[in-house]
């Protein structure tokens, strides 16, 4: 029989809708965080107006809540979420800026995804 990955505490939610539910709360708290980081580098490095300086600071508010959505310890989160961090960085540089990634950013991106399942998703005995 399979072993239950379990990552919080409802267990009627089964393993892959909260792993997916604790993903996509990476992936917008990434956005957040990159996307409001970028709007005031904009304004500091590119003169744009204080309404993005503004827009970004309220972006990156919002990264900082929704992390606390997320059903493990804070600690646990952010190690991995560093992960997903370094993952969306070269995504957002690739799209964004026109910088595509070499192989060395392809493989510094894999083997921190692989950190993340590892600090996140890997099940635990006993919690």
């Amino acid at each position: 029989m399979a072993q239950v990955i379990q990552i919080g505490g409802d267990e009627s939610v089964t393993p892959f809708i909260e792993i997916a539910r604790s993903l996509l709360f990476f992936l917008l708290a990434g956005l957040c965080e990159i996307g409001g980081g970028y709007l005031i580098w904009l304004w500091i490095r590119d003169g744009k107006g204080i309404w993005v300086a503004v827009l970004g600071g309220a972006i990156l508010v919002l990264y900082g809540i929704i992390p606390t959505f997320q059903p493990a310890n804070f600690g646990r989160v952010y190690a991995a979420y560093g992960g997903i961090f370094i993952v969306l960085s070269i995504l957002w540089g690739w799209q964004i800026d026109k910088v595509v990634p070499d192989r060395f950013d392809l493989i510094g991106g894999l083997i921190a995804l692989i950190g993340v399942i590892v600090i996140m998703y890997w099940p635990r005995v006993g919690s």
